[in-house]
């Protein structure tokens, strides 16, 4: 019997049901064995360089002048970086305040890494007016207005985070990278620990 075009239609649905069934399978096994991170994101930059990128602007009359965010300001890099995508109209990026108030706005002579933010796909005056309830932590921050920076990334979703270290021989790297919320828990269970290496 010959088969039709008919014939793969028909057979569309009974792929797409094995396929569904396979990908179940596979993370049931995974999560009897406690191997399975629903949350995880696999992001390919990872132990990477940092992607290249067009220079973001700065955000415009700022209280505080806050230079904008290029590709080059990775490679002058003097101490460790910790890089926020995050947005105003993002509800986990307003539950990240209290941690960078009390870690970062309110002790960032002590910190051992600076906090440099990319802020994505927002207008200047919602932006402005985070920054103002977070008390403006960021010493470097670009606005991403179209996306592309983040795109570079890997970005999935906002608030992401990444970790980047200086090194004199191959350059600035992505050692870390995090999703959702920065919390006390996190980073010092998380980021501390490549801090302590790199000091």
């Amino acid at each position: 019997m010959r088969l039709t075009r008919r014939h793969y239609l028909a057979a569309l649905p009974a792929l797409g049901a094995a396929g569904l069934g396979g990908g179940f399978l596979y993370m049931l096994r995974h999560a009897t064995q406690g191997t399975f991170d629903p949350k995880a994101v696999r992001n390919p930059r990872l132990g990477q360089a940092v992607p290249a990128f067009s220079p973001l602007p700065a955000l415009p009359e700022q209280p505080t002048p806050c230079p904008g965010l290029s590709w080059q300001d990775f490679h002058t890099l003097t101490q460790p970086v910790l890089l926020l995508i995050w947005a105003s109209w993002c509800l986990p990026c307003l539950e990240e305040i209290p941690f960078l108030r009390q870690h970062i706005a309110g002790g960032s002579t002590t910190s051992p890494l600076a906090l440099w933010g990319v802020c994505y796909k927002d207008t200047p005056s919602q932006a402005a007016h985070w920054l103002e309830q977070a008390h403006h932590p960021f010493s470097r921050l670009g606005m991403d207005y179209d996306g592309q920076c983040a795109i570079e990334w890997g970005v999935t979703g906002v608030p992401e985070s990444f970790l980047i270290l200086p090194h004199p021989l191959t350059g600035s790297r992505i050692v870390w990278h995090g999703t959702g919320s920065l919390t006390e828990t996190l980073y010092r269970e998380q980021i501390q620990p490549f801090l302590r290496g790199a000091l």
